[in-house]
């Protein structure tokens, strides 16, 4: 819940405006002079102030300065008389995210809420993900990259092949941040986690009533990313039927809810990716080819982390800062044997996998290096080939879910996941039990973070 701080000394408007606001959902706290203002600001978390600009004991010039300087994240919104809206200018000028003249209507400054909160999320997005981002210098990287701020600035529709967890949605997110709207949403979908019968209504949006279980309007994931991009994960697995939805969105722009025929405009620009194939799955009747034709306008195959072994150390280095900070570790670096099963393992798992050992690892570590102890047995004890055939024979061995007897279940879903790709449908089908069941034992186990 959102906390709101409002100075003002008619105390008529501060009531109103933090009854109104608690009304509305938020946590509001009033403050009738500048100065206990800046005292309830110092001694709270506040998300958001309404600071009147003129107070019997201080100005908002000189509370902006304050709170700007204490927390500058905070957004602070002035509140002020028509005569002094060149100072109001100023002000923002200063830090300030807006101002609103009175007299005061609430609706209005619930409006500016919104947005302030709206951009405020967006600018966190657009700092966390180039705080985060992890290129690497390898050729293979840097031939992705080159791609990226090529076609970043263009409306294309792209299309990201990669094994599973090599970081097709992190390059989606680079292509987003890099362009033109990368102040506007970012939304990603996992087209294989989608229900079969729900898809048009997670994509699209649907009417109230428009099926059983409809009971209120749902906005959809394309309208959630009007203006921005929308990032279709494991887009091979979107039912047929679903295809041609989508074949229409990408060439009209166009979209219509479930339950309603009204024509929808959207702008918004798409990304997919596959972790196969889509040209054999048009082969097999299982992928429309017009559709296919429409998500290719530019294409980047991003390499597996195998292929790209000089980068390998940079991740290292990033993930034990990230777990440091998690667990409150504080380990520094590696034993030269650990560098070495790192740099020489061929990772199936991609980055995903060498980031959950890297956790498991600085979890386990007890001096400032980790030690060949911390990794995983397999990775100290096999070699390559050794482990890719007991790994084989293992997946042959438990097709069957419940005939598995020497691995435990997890060992097995893991184990089929990794032999179909992390393709879900293929998996459940390998373990001869349904999508959902196989979804919710993904859940359970966790077994979505070893992609």
């Amino acid at each position: 819940m959102k906390k709101i701080l409002v100075i003002d000394d008619d105390s008529y408007i501060c009531n109103l405006l933090t009854d109104y606001l608690k009304q509305k959902g938020f946590e509001a706290e009033g403050s009738l002079s500048g100065i206990n203002g800046i005292k309830l600001f110092d001694r709270n978390s506040f998300d958001m102030v309404l600071c009147d600009y003129r107070l019997p004991d201080s100005d908002g010039y000189e509370l902006l300065k304050h709170f700007k300087s204490s927390k500058p994240s905070v957004p602070v919104i002035i509140m002020t008389a028509y005569a002094d809206v060149r100072m109001a200018v100023k002000l923002i000028k200063s830090g300030a995210f807006d101002y609103v003249t009175k007299p005061v209507q609430p609706e209005e400054i619930l409006q500016l809420l919104q947005k302030a909160f709206s951009e405020q999320k967006v600018h966190k997005s657009v700092s966390s993900f180039n705080e985060n981002f992890i290129a690497g210098k390898s050729s293979a990287i840097k031939e992705v990259l080159n791609h990226v701020e090529l076609v970043a600035p263009t409306e294309l529709t792209v299309l990201i092949e990669g094994e599973t967890g090599s970081g097709k949605e992190y390059i989606a997110r680079a292509i987003h941040y890099t362009s033109k709207r990368k102040n506007k949403p970012f939304v990603a979908v996992d087209c294989g986690a989608m229900p079969k019968d729900l898809a048009n209504s997670e994509l699209f949006g649907h009417v109230k009533g428009a099926f059983t279980g409809a009971i209120n309007d749902k906005q959809g994931h394309f309208l959630e990313a009007e203006g921005g991009t929308i990032f279709l994960d494991e887009v091979g697995n979107l039912p047929y039927e679903n295809q041609s939805k989508l074949l229409r969105a990408l060439q009209e722009r166009v979209i219509s809810k479930v339950g309603e025929n009204k024509i929808i405009n959207v702008d918004v620009r798409v990304i997919v990716a596959t972790n196969e194939s889509l040209i054999k799955l048009v082969g097999e009747n299982e992928f429309r080819e017009d559709l296919y034709h429409r998500l290719n306008e530019f294409k980047i195959n991003l390499p597996p982390l195998r292929e790209r072994s000089e980068d390998i150390m940079e991740f290292v280095e990033a993930f034990i800062q990230r777990a440091n900070k998690q667990f409150g570790k504080s380990v520094t670096g590696l034993d030269n044997e650990v560098k070495r099963l790192l740099t020489e393992y061929p990772w199936y798992g991609n980055i995903r996998e060498l980031q959950n050992v890297i956790n498991r690892a600085v979890l386990l570590t007890g001096t400032d290096k980790i030690q060949p102890g911390a990794l995983p047995e397999e990775m100290r004890y096999k070699s390559t080939q050794v482990e890719e055939d007991n790994l084989s024979h293992k997946i042959h061995k438990t097709e069957h879910l419940k005939e598995a007897t020497e691995l435990t279940e997890k060992e097995v879903i893991y184990n089929a996941l990794i032999k179909v790709n992390f393709n879900k449908s293929k998996a459940a089908k390998l373990l001869n039990i349904d999508r959902k069941t196989l979804y919710n034992k993904i859940k359970l186990y966790k077994l979505e973070s070893m992609k």
